[in-house]
């Protein structure tokens, strides 16, 4: 029996002309092309586009979707021993109104893509370093070392040796997707390796001499949510 028969209810199986046409059209009609758009654009989380994208999004369990909440760059007034980064003075600044002040993004196709990627780990790893270290060598292969380092007394920091595009910082600073373990402070540093200033027994791989590279500057360090 051919495929095509099995759209045919058993009533109709022994009359002539209709399964006849079934057969007629489904030589005319060759559907392979509409499949193949939709699991590309669909159900293919690597090629998928717009609605399918969207549509993973709720798969995952993104209750916002697309939309990512990242606060605002907003400086309050303050005085001087916070610091020129913390605070501003008169003229130059406005004062704290006690709340958190956010900006709304939506997320392109490919920024949304790494999202419910982030997510979908996220829902199914029990939170170990081992399982932190896959996750992280699985989102950004090819880019370079990325791991977890176990601080102590309840603290933990991923460590990119490279880079983050602004909305992979975003995503896993502020959209609530990667795993934090119960209790645990998490916090995000970048280390562009070799560009960073070290000794010889680093390895020429990972850091520069004198004059070729600049200290570490542990003020980038970001905490995760």
């Amino acid at each position: 029996m051919q495929n095509v028969d099995r759209t045919i209810i058993s009533q109709y199986a022994n009359a002539e002309t209709i399964v006849q046409l079934v057969h007629n059209m489904d030589g005319y009609l060759d559907v392979s092309a509409d499949i193949d758009a939709f699991f590309d654009n669909l159900w293919n989380i690597d090629s998928a586009v717009g609605k399918g994208l969207d549509n993973w999004g709720k798969i995952v369990g993104l209750e916002n979707g697309r939309l990512l909440k990242v606060p605002a760059g907003e400086i309050n007034v303050g005085f001087s021993e916070a610091g020129t980064d913390s605070a501003t003075t008169f003229d130059n600044g406005v004062f704290w109104n006690g709340g958190t002040v956010t900006q709304n993004f939506f997320l392109t196709d490919p920024a949304f893509r790494a999202l419910i990627m982030v997510k979908a780990l996220a829902n199914i790893t029990d939170c170990s370093i081992p399982s932190y270290n896959r996750l992280l060598q699985l989102l950004f292969a090819g880019r370079g070392r990325c791991y977890v380092n176990d601080l102590g007394n309840m603290q933990m920091r991923f460590t990119f040796e490279f880079f983050l595009e602004p909305f992979e910082m975003a995503i896993l600073a502020q959209s609530g997707a990667l795993p934090i373990p119960t209790g645990v402070l998490a916090s995000i540093i970048q280390v562009p390796v070799p560009n960073v200033f070290g000794f010889a027994e680093a390895g020429t791989d990972s850091a520069a001499p004198f004059d070729q590279g600049v200290f570490y500057d542990p003020s980038g360090e970001e905490n995760a949510i």
